[in-house]
């Protein structure tokens, strides 16, 4: 944003969105945009904001437990275009005609996203942007009204952050249209902490790599404080994603939540059992750090400490010496059923595990004095590896995603994973750049034979890709 916004301090040049003029490549989609969007609201917009969707390469499910996680920004976006409005109301429209348009007034911004009888609808995700940024802007500062329009080419449902880019792009065009200044790292912590509005408890990877991508270059992302160091990928490493044309949309049910809440009752027994205050532990990582332990240390505890078989709430209300409600208050788990049970071990198994894979996967990039070929099959046994524990000890993958996953090691992958939340969506496979065609190829045609899509529709369902730019703030001047 630019160097006059309206904020409470400075912020440096290279931490702040840019602001570009849009080149050749973008140019098209941002017509088609401006267009659409001057077909509804009679005006023209004025100015665009870009959120890229991300791949995870490694490190799934550990971010909310507070650990290192690498992403990398993709070229798959959500594009808004924006403009001020004098009526009071914030007016959105979506390229997509399945997206139906949607008003309301800034003060009904939260009633609007708690409402039950329309699930996780697609403005709710836009709207926990708003909500973000009111929650920094000055009430005096808040626009009177503002118009959107919205035009995504991120699969939805498919594990490469969708919601979590219109959650970004949404707290992106409501500060920029304020000239709110804020930095890349503020608006990835309240993008984070927005999109729990919707009901998911979901860590900060999505929203961190959205705002700090960088093309050419992969992120080891580590959060408290966040921060975002460049990994450098092998020359000849290509990563390509496939869809397994199984779709989850993980607000909508609660098998996401469920694994929040097992991480967290995992870290809040070790700390009851080892002496600790539980009731201050909320991550795996607060009681590594109060144990001073390192990860491999932590796979001895977790074995030790937690049993293999599922634990009842009464179990672990005893096992924490408390009860069911001061429970739900200290552990967040009023939503889950009293029946429900809660797989501690291998939850916590998976986190500890991932988390030293993710270190491994950044030292073998580092290391210099690898050949070419054996970082790629180091860095995709980590991949491999990773996919196993998702699948056996986190139980997030589905028949469709280790189908995949096993077709694509078959057809040439060093390895490859579930990426994103799973219970569907996509996979991610490092391939030598000279095999590339000939593997997306081979993907497609065996897609084809288990899809009722013809081939045209599956090329967008395979595809290389590598890092990409963050977010970006385009102007409007050479469009009209």
């Amino acid at each position: 944003m630019s160097h006059q916004a309206k904020g409470a301090h400075d912020v440096e040049a290279d931490d702040l969105v840019p602001i570009l003029t849009p080149t050749t490549d973008i140019l098209p989609r941002l017509k088609t945009l401006a267009v659409h969007f001057a077909s509804k609201y009679n005006v023209e917009p004025s100015f665009f904001a870009r959120v890229p969707g991300r791949v995870n390469l490694i490190g799934e499910h550990i971010d909310y437990c507070g650990y290192a996680v690498c992403p990398m920004a993709i070229e798959q976006d959500i594009l808004v275009a924006v403009a001020s409005s004098k009526y009071n109301d914030i007016y959105l429209t979506n390229i997509d005609p399945k997206y139906k348009d949607f008003q309301c007034s800034f003060e009904n911004v939260g009633s609007c996203i708690s409402d039950s009888e329309s699930g996780p609808a697609w403005y709710k995700y836009f709207l926990c942007g708003v909500k973000g940024a009111l929650e920094v802007i000055p009430t005096e500062s808040i626009p009177t009204g503002i118009l959107i329009a919205v035009w995504g080419n991120i699969p939805p449902n498919s594990g490469l952050s969708s919601s979590s880019a219109l959650v970004s792009a949404a707290l992106l065009s409501i500060a920029h249209a304020n000239q709110h200044q804020l930095s890349k790292h503020e608006l990835a912590t309240i993008s984070a902490r927005a999109e729990r509005h919707i009901g998911t408890q979901g860590g900060g990877m999505d929203q961190a790599i959205a705002f700090l991508g960088k093309a050419g270059s992969a992120k080891l992302i580590e959060f408290n404080p966040l921060r975002a160091t460049d990994v450098r990928l092998p020359k000849n490493a290509v990563f390509v994603i496939a869809h397994s044309q199984a779709y989850h949309n993980k607000a909508s049910t609660t098998d996401f939540n469920l694994r929040v809440a097992e991480c967290r009752l995992a870290a809040q027994i070790i700390a009851k059992k080892r002496n600790k205050d539980w009731e201050h532990i909320q991550k795996l990582i607060d009681i590594q750090e109060k144990l001073a332990f390192d990860l491999d240390e932590m796979v001895t505890v977790v074995m030790s400490d937690l049993h293999e078989q599922p634990y009842t709430l009464d179990e672990i209300c005893e096992s924490l010496d408390t009860d069911y409600e001061r429970l739900k208050k200290m552990s967040l788990i009023s939503s889950f059923n009293i029946s429900q049970t809660f797989k501690l071990q291998q939850r916590a198994l998976h986190v500890f595990q991932e988390a030293s894979r993710v270190l491994a996967f950044q030292r073998i990039n580092e290391e210099s004095g690898i050949m070419e070929l054996e970082k790629l099959q180091h860095l995709g046994s980590l991949m491999s590896k990773s996919h196993a524990s998702l699948h056996k000890l986190y139980e997030c993958s589905h028949p469709s995603v280790d189908l995949l996953v096993e077709r694509a090691v078959h057809r040439g992958a060093y390895g490859a994973r579930l990426t994103g939340a799973g219970w569907g969506g996509c996979i991610v496979a490092i391939i030598d750049k000279t095999e590339v065609q000939q593997f997306v190829d081979a993907l497609r045609t065996d897609l084809c034979r288990n899809s009722t899509k013809h081939r045209a529709e599956l090329k967008d369902m395979v595809f290389p890709t590598e890092p990409n730019q963050g977010a970006v703030i385009y102007t409007v001047s050479t469009l009209f």
